[in-house]
């Protein structure tokens, strides 16, 4: 059994195969110029998405302190009321508005009351809802 053999076909460029050095280098400023911009998009990407998480947070404990500091309005009495929330507190501040309030004798009027809720994250949030409530005055 005898092989044939084939005849080598020889190019003239058989000398020159591969890349050169420019090629390489500027392929590899494109590659780290591309990962450059993806990791800044991704980084901008987790900052945002980390501001987002805070938000829900803190619009969560608003809620939750909205539902729980003002529940019974009626035991509402003018001060200040400060409570531990989670990792965060809240302060329940309620004052006169404006100045004195005089009532003509015998008549019982009502008084405007400023109402400040002030919500702080343990992330250092911070939220702060203001109103106004009217409140029997004294008899």
């Amino acid at each position: 059994m005898s092989r044939a053999r084939l005849p080598m076909v020889e190019t003239a460029d058989q000398g020159q195969a591969g890349f050169t050095l420019i090629e390489v280098l500027v392929v590899l400023a494109v590659v780290s110029v591309s990962i450059i911009a993806i990791g800044a998009v991704v980084s901008r990407n987790a900052a945002s998405v980390r501001k987002l998480e805070q938000h829900v947070t803190l619009v969560t404990d608003m809620r939750l302190a909205l539902a729980t500091a003002l529940a019974d309005r009626s035991r509402l009495q003018p001060g200040i009321s400060d409570q531990r929330s989670g990792s965060g507190s809240v302060v329940l501040q309620i004052r006169p508005l404006g100045g004195d309030w005089n009532e003509p004798a015998g008549q019982t009027g009502w008084i405007p009351e400023a109402v400040t809720l002030r919500v702080k994250t343990g992330s250092g949030a911070v939220a702060d809802v203001q109103t106004v409530r009217l409140a029997r005055g004294a008899r």
